[in-house]
């Protein structure tokens, strides 16, 4: 494989990755454009990687090898990594849509490394629709809690709830160093018998 094909297959990863994390970025969501960009490129690197190790084998004539190997554990892999993005807090879980949109650049990651530009694309549309124009349609979704929350103003109001009680630990946690310190600094020193 030359050099060439091989830098716009790293870029087409990238890219995609850069696409589908724009989402996530723009909701302040801790997995933005970096992470999707570098899960897709290090994807498309791995994959590519080891297609050049099977080419480079069967050339020396070895048959045994097989590079599907990889993506059965670049998915194995990512699988780890999306489901440590995933949480549950105060009886709900949260992140699900970004740990299946990391694993959906890993996917477009291996497509890139492949070279199958054509399953790039349609992966890539198929996300940014998914996670764009469907999150739109959610609403009307009839017992959708988000719907009844976001018709109700209610999730507006629990946002300035969180965002005060955040603001609040934040003062708090600046505040506790300083209070440890004076506190060690007004305990006398212990004493201790050495006999």
């Amino acid at each position: 494989m030359e050099l060439q094909e091989i830098l716009i297959r790293l870029s087409v990863a990238t890219l995609a990755g850069i696409i589908l994390g724009l989402d996530r970025e723009m909701r302040g969501i801790a997995a933005g454009v970096r992470t999707h960009a570098l899960v897709a490129l290090s994807s498309g690197l791995i994959t590519v990687s080891a297609f050049m190790v099977h080419a480079d084998l069967l050339a020396a004539g070895d048959t045994s090898v097989d590079p599907l190997r990889v993506v059965q554990g670049l998915a194995q892999a990512v699988g780890f990594v999306a489901a440590g993005t995933i949480f549950f807090a105060r009886g709900t879980v949260h992140n699900l849509t970004s740990a299946a949109n990391v694993w959906l650049a890993a996917a477009v990651g291996i497509a890139a490394g492949i070279g199958q530009y054509s399953l790039v694309i349609a992966g890539m549309a198929f996300g940014v629709i998914i996670v764009t124009v469907v999150r739109g349609m959610e609403r009307w979704v009839p017992g959708n809690r988000k719907a009844t929350a976001v018709d109700t103003g209610q999730a507006a109001q629990e946002g300035s709830k969180n965002e005060r009680r955040h603001v609040k630990r934040g003062a708090d946690a600046r505040k506790r160093p300083r209070r440890l310190l004076r506190q060690r600094e007004r305990r006398p020193a212990k004493q201790t018998d050495h006999r």
